[in-house]
């Protein structure tokens, strides 16, 4: 597999990309047991076609099972999907493409999915994302889904799953070392004074100490890129809410002769959208009232 030179790693990988701290995670995370020295092989994807899943480790632990750790900012309800196409994508790189065609059973790893989330939305403790939940119902009788994919999402922010995360010096240090930049960000500090301050805290605090001396600068400008990345998102997310408001007041107006605040009542826009709907609707040739 040809290495995608645009590829870049984020600090959750790089910090459980090393196969002693992911065995260290993955015993806390399932309570299995294996010794740090355990034998893993790599199976991460980096080629284009999955640049949008840089966060991912992937390991094959013991030639007896497949684990992928996503790190995510934000739920995606499409991850069992996702998933899907990536651990076929893992299949092909690690199973002998000739070998398939024999008639012997070839004996494949086990896939385990496990999402770890930090972002700042309400979320549980766990939750369970299904492949099957996006199967189109059918409407005719039939005999049912044959193929389903669970991934366990597991919410990594202080304050959630403290026994678990106490379970993982490394993942406690994380979850400590987030905290610390959201923290600093809230006092007014810069998104990069934030990672800063908080990369020095915890290295005087003992938190990280060997990993953050080693990447720091890698860590603040990786984490700059991805905390800026899941702001832009928020606000890429925003804006197509507010356009799709913004449309149902203009149809409320067109359709229905509303007045424009009646309208924007009843599509839930502020009243700070109130020029950018009448722009609309003007845009529109559409006659109005206030």
């Amino acid at each position: 597999m040809s290495t995608n030179r645009q590829y870049k790693s984020s600090a959750f990988a790089t910090l459980f990309g090393e196969p002693n701290v992911f065995i260290e995670l993955y015993n806390a995370l399932t309570g299995s047991t294996y010794p740090l020295d355990t034998a893993v092989k790599p199976v991460t994807l980096t080629d284009v076609l999955f640049m949008d899943r840089q966060n991912d480790v992937a390991f094959v632990i013991g030639d007896s099972i497949v684990v992928l750790v996503e790190h995510q900012a934000s739920i995606c309800n499409n991850l069992p999907l996702r998933l899907l196409q990536y651990i076929a994508r893992v299949y092909e790189l690690i199973v002998d493409n000739k070998a398939m065609y024999k008639e012997a059973l070839i004996e494949i790893p086990k896939p385990e999915f496990i999402v770890l989330y930090n972002g700042t939305k309400c979320f549980p403790d766990e939750q369970t994302l299904k492949l099957s939940d996006a199967f189109k119902q059918q409407t005719s009788p039939g005999l049912g889904g044959s193929l389903d994919l669970s991934v366990r999402v597991v919410n990594i922010n202080k304050g959630y799953n403290q026994v678990t995360i106490n379970n993982s010096g490394h993942l406690k240090g994380y979850v400590e070392f987030i905290s610390m930049i959201r923290d600093n960000q809230k006092t007014g500090m810069s998104l990069r004074d934030a990672i800063k301050k908080a990369v020095t805290d915890c290295i005087a605090q003992g938190i990280l100490v060997s990993f953050l001396k080693r990447h720091g600068s890698e860590v603040i400008n990786m984490l700059t890129q991805e905390f800026n990345l899941e702001t832009a998102k928020e606000a890429w997310l925003e804006e197509g809410i507010d356009i799709g408001r913004i449309q149902a007041a203009v149809n409320a107006v067109k359709n229905w002769r509303f007045t424009i605040t009646e309208a924007m009542s009843l599509a839930g826009l502020d009243t700070k959208h109130r020029d950018r709907l009448i722009k609309e609707l003007q845009k529109q040739c559409i006659e109005y009232t206030e």
